[in-house]
Formats: C-alpha cells, structure tokens, sequence
C-alpha cells in the first residue's frame, strides 16, 4: 500500500463509485423491470454491466485488489472506440444512440486511463513473478 499515495487512492475509489452510480443508475433498472422483453445480447450485456458495477463496490473497499476491473474497463472501451465508433465516425454515421456512446466511451477512456497507478501496475501485474502452477515446491517430471 505505500507504492500508492493515499490520494491516488482516492481518486481509485472515486472512479470506482463512478461506475457503481452510472451503471447502477442505467444498467440495473433495465434489467429488473422487464429482462424477458430484452432482446438475447441487450440481456446479456446488461448482466456483464451490472457484475462491473457490483464489483466496482468491492473497489471502494480494495481500490488496488480490483484494479483489473479497471484496466477491463479501459479495454472494453478502447475496443469499442476502435473496432465500432471510429469507422462510424468516419463514414459519418455517428447519430443519436451512437453519437452519446461515442461520447460516454470516449470520457470514460480519459477517466480510466488517469486514474489508474499505471507504475503500480507494471510493478504488481507484469513486474512481479506470477503464482505458482502447482502446489508442490519440488520440480515436475514427466515420464
């Protein structure tokens, strides 16, 4: 914990309760008023976005044990951004529904990419040697 100042910590959590108000606020009335009119994909999408904002909780509580949440999020719209809004930007096709998810992403790609501790980051997920793959300590052999 003291790789990472306590504001940084803060601001973690703010982003965190971020995901927890806005998906919270659009995501879970949709899907308790009516799932069995939702089409099969618009439900699925909703139960994925209503897991990452009852996990984004646990990151009020643990803003540095749930920071793969964020770096998904960050994937997910970064994805998005490149695989479907910028041809439509191009083409011009960036109308209604669209044009306030374009947006939406777009900030939520700013917000992500700043609070994240990329340092602590590099230094715990890609730094840092990775689990064991057994439970044993003594050398596998294959016979």
């Amino acid at each position: 914990m003291d790789e990472v100042s306590v504001a940084r910590l803060y601001v973690l959590r703010a982003t965190y309760l971020l995901l927890v108000v806005g998906l919270g606020t659009t995501i879970w009335p949709l899907l308790l008023g009516s799932p069995e009119t939702a089409e099969h994909f618009r439900g699925v999408t909703w139960c994925l976005l209503s897991t990452v904002a009852f996990l984004a909780l646990l990151g009020l509580r643990y803003p540095l044990k749930m920071l793969p949440l964020l770096v998904f999020e960050l994937i997910w719209k970064a994805t998005w951004v490149i695989t479907i809004g910028l041809p439509r930007q191009s083409a011009g096709q960036l109308e209604g529904a669209f044009r306030e998810t374009w947006f939406a992403t777009l900030m939520g790609l700013v917000i992500f990419a700043l609070a994240i501790p990329w340092g602590y980051l590099v230094r715990r997920y890609i730094r840092e040697p990775g689990d064991r793959w057994s439970s044993s300590r003594a050398p596998i052999t294959i016979t």
